[in-house]
């Protein structure tokens, strides 16, 4: 009788058991270790570089765009 009233809990108590050992359980995929930054960095020196710049816009300015 009173696993009928604490269904509810005896529900979600389950869910998390179930929940933490899939994650605990779960296979780590094996991933190549990235070459170092300084060598990306050095391969990738004539990459060309974007530099946006422009004044800010006044209160007033805002308002006359709108």
């Amino acid at each position: 009788m009173k696993v009928r009233k604490n269904l509810e809990a005896v529900f979600l108590a389950a869910s998390v058991m179930v929940t933490f050992a899939a994650y605990a359980t779960a296979d780590v995929p094996v991933r190549a270790n990235a070459a170092p930054a300084s060598a990306s960095a050095v391969a990738d020196s004539n990459m060309t570089v974007v530099v946006v710049s422009a004044k800010r816009l006044s209160a007033a300015e805002k308002v006359a765009q709108q």
